[in-house]
């Protein structure tokens, strides 16, 4: 690790080395467009491992041999024309949404939404909780759907204000560290205090068929250990949908040589994140994001986890069945809540 930092620091401004450099894992970090503001951070004070020279960080997923996005000519997107209107006329990017027939109030509650809001929205829109999920989104499971880059409304500019359906569409803003754990590999942390509610990132990584995800893990030599980093994509699977993109097998996306600081997120039975399926475009479903949040408030430093098996039904959970155990990964979050094993 040691020498890993003096490279990059040394060496890796200088001009050639790009192979090295391309190769460098703090260099790809500093090639996100929000590390000035928000930089993601890799520190080891436990021992001299390094990661692994075969990962590479990226702040996008990708999609892989046989994964299509739908055509231009059936996309769209909602023609709001101002921040409010995304709120409470109607917007085409909430049509999937729940009728909103609670209101949370508060000291910093929006004013308006009592009165005009159809739709059920996902984020606070005024108040020091602006941007953060509402308290029956974050304890539910249910999706997230935000305005896109093909809708009227604005992204936030110099003479319009954003539109506040847009929070992981903007990206991570919340600076990262990856760090080495004192018996759980690698693990990451905020350097700053987060509160509930809060975006934290997406899960990336290369975005694959169903069929390579079962090849992968074929191939691999512990096939569960290989189900740590692949997260299936079936949030809108449905056997009688009309879409044939979500009626077969969903799509997986795979994170164990390509992504996000995510990809180091370890799992915990009492987890202070959680993944929620986000849509932009509505006829991109099968290729929904999976975005962290915070349920929790969580002190900077505080190690970030969520549950590797939310979700889970209990008569489904193999952690319960005692008969199973010797043919299961143990858990090692040492939470008070552990459930003692994984899958």
């Amino acid at each position: 690790m040691e020498q890993a930092t003096k490279n990059h620091f040394f060496l890796h401004g200088e001009p050639g080395l790009e192979r090295e450099k391309a190769n460098c894992h703090f260099c790809q970090l500093r090639s996100f467009a929000t590390h000035a503001e928000y930089p993601v951070t890799i520190v080891n004070t436990e021992d001299d491992a390094v990661l692994d020279p075969g990962f590479r960080f990226t702040d996008a997923s990708v999609l892989g041999r046989g994964v299509q996005p739908t055509k231009d000519e059936f996309r769209s997107g909602c023609a709001c024309v101002d921040a409010e209107a995304c709120q409470y006329k109607g917007c085409h990017c909430l049509q999937d949404m729940d009728d909103d027939s609670s209101y949370e109030g508060g000291d910093d509650a929006d004013p308006y939404a009592s009165q005009y809001r159809k739709k059920a929205y996902a984020y606070h829109s005024h108040g020091a909780r602006a941007g953060h999920l509402r308290s029956k989104i974050l304890t539910s499971r249910d999706p997230i759907y935000e305005c896109h880059e093909r809708c009227a409304c604005s992204s936030g500019g110099a003479e319009s204000l954003p539109c506040p359906n847009r929070v992981v569409e903007r990206g991570r803003q919340v600076p990262l560290q990856v760090f080495r754990t004192r018996n759980r590999g690698w693990g990451v942390r905020s350097t700053v205090d987060l509160r509930k509610g809060q975006f934290v990132d997406r899960y990336m990584g290369e975005v694959i068929t169903a069929g390579e995800a079962n090849r992968r893990r074929a191939k691999s030599h512990i096939a569960q250990r290989k189900d740590v980093y692949l997260f299936a994509l079936d949030k809108f699977s449905d056997p009688a949908s009309l879409d044939d993109r979500l009626r077969g097998p969903p799509l997986e996306v795979d994170g164990e040589f390509l992504s996000g600081p995510t990809r180091f997120v370890n799992h915990s039975c009492d987890p202070n994140l959680r993944i929620f399926a986000r849509v932009g475009d509505h006829a991109d479903k099968h290729i929904h994001d999976l975005a962290l949040f915070a349920i929790r408030d969580i002190p900077k430093g505080e190690e970030l986890t969520f549950d590797y098996v939310d979700g889970v039904h209990d008569e489904d959970n193999d952690a319960l069945d005692p008969e199973k155990h010797k043919d299961m990964t143990r858990c090692l979050c040492g939470s008070e809540h552990c459930r003692g094993y994984l899958w």
